[in-house]
């Protein structure tokens, strides 16, 4: 964005709800003091984190009271990870561990203000329509200023050779369509990852047939509650390796990632529940790497292997038609599909052993395949 279309102000939002209220209710600041230098003295630029009760609950108090603890105000399942991994015998290494985090993987958190108003800090800010309040921002302002790594470009189809969502390419959703302000909004007090979220969004709500006791097609009927979705009908996703985080001379953190590849890989499934009863998940590579904080601290992730490496994953490339479900033996039998141990490296394979097909459970090929099934 130019630097001015970052912090002009529409006149026409001075006539909108929001603009009647004085700009000092919200950010502070004199009103009275004709030297804008010292009148802008104790700005404030977000009013609306870490806590929007005095800005938009005011107004909105039964959105503010459940979306400060939201995944998007706490991003908590990054803390539990870090936690889960981190070394906690000692004390000192363990603080260390919890700063760096604090300066880097807490740097995305987004606010009211940062979907609403303005482009998330991480992508350097700006507003999203000269202040003018967007109940259903864009998403190629807001979303995809911090999932526009992976998610993003794998829904529109911006990877080379691999084609956009299905619902994005045929019926132009946008991410909201499926992630709506009841789910954004949500408290996510105690909730370990975006899978456990009860408002999160589900393939059966818009696919009631496929989780019916009577599915139409006999592959609904035969993989129904034994594979996810995605499994069947996700292409390659995007998968990171080996990152490295830390602060430059003049205090500024970086960090560093090895190379990404698409790929396709199918592991166990890690954590079984009521809602996620299947056998077989799609899995992603994070950029996970036991010396990640090794710039603040040696071995602050002695406990790296609490946690796989290759995560559960629910890609947004939803397609009909897969490579894998072309035919049956498309999938049965075919290995490569499947997480192997060579696909994992050394210092990963503990990490990973629950999650990693052994030959014995990678289903077999099939020698007559039904015909009354059809792709």
């Amino acid at each position: 964005m130019e630097p001015y279309e970052k912090i002009y102000v529409k006149p026409s939002f001075l006539k909108t709800n929001h603009g009647k209220i004085g700009c000092e209710v919200c950010h502070n600041g004199d009103t009275k003091d004709p030297d804008w230098q010292t009148a802008h003295k104790g700005i404030i630029k977000d009013p609306t984190f870490p806590d929007a009760d005095k800005t938009c609950g005011e107004c909105h108090e039964d959105i503010t009271s459940t979306a400060k603890n939201s995944l998007h105000y706490t991003l908590a399942p990054f803390g539990g990870v870090i936690k889960a991994r981190a070394n906690k015998k000692d004390k000192r290494v363990f603080e260390k561990v919890c700063q760096a985090k604090e300066k880097h993987c807490s740097a995305c958190h987004s606010s009211c203000g940062q979907c609403h108003v303005s482009r998330p800090d991480y992508v350097a800010g700006g507003f999203l329509a000269g202040h003018l309040f967007q109940e259903k921002p864009c998403m190629d302002t807001t979303c995809a200023s911090c999932h526009g790594g992976r998610v993003y470009a794998e829904f529109t189809g911006a990877n080379d050779e691999y084609p956009a969502d299905v619902h994005h390419d045929k019926e132009e959703m946008t991410c909201m369509d499926c992630h709506t302000g009841k789910e954004m909004h949500a408290d996510a007090t105690g909730v370990a990852s975006r899978f456990d979220l009860p408002e999160r969004p589900r393939c059966e709500k818009c696919h009631p047939d496929v989780v019916s006791k009577k599915p139409k097609t006999s592959s609904h009927a035969i993989h129904r509650n034994k594979v996810a979705c995605q499994v069947c009908h996700a292409v390659a996703n995007k998968n990171c390796f080996n990152c490295h985080a830390g602060t430059d001379k003049k205090g500024l953190p970086y960090f560093k990632s090895n190379e990404t590849r698409m790929l396709f890989k199918i592991g166990l499934n890690p954590n079984k529940t009521k809602d996620r009863p299947y056998n077989y998940v799609v899995l992603r590579h994070p950029p996970a790497d036991p010396r990640l904080f090794d710039f603040y601290i040696k071995d602050g992730l002695s406990d790296f292997n609490k946690l796989p490496t290759w995560k559960l994953d629910t890609p947004h490339n939803i397609q009909r038609i897969t490579p894998q479900n072309k035919t049956c033996n498309n999938c049965h039998g075919n290995v490569s599909l499947f997480l192997q141990k060579n696909d994992v490296t050394d210092w990963e394979q503990k990490a990973n052993a629950g999650v990693v097909v052994p030959q014995a459970k990678i289903p077999k090929p099939l020698k007559e395949i039904s015909p009354k099934w059809k792709p």
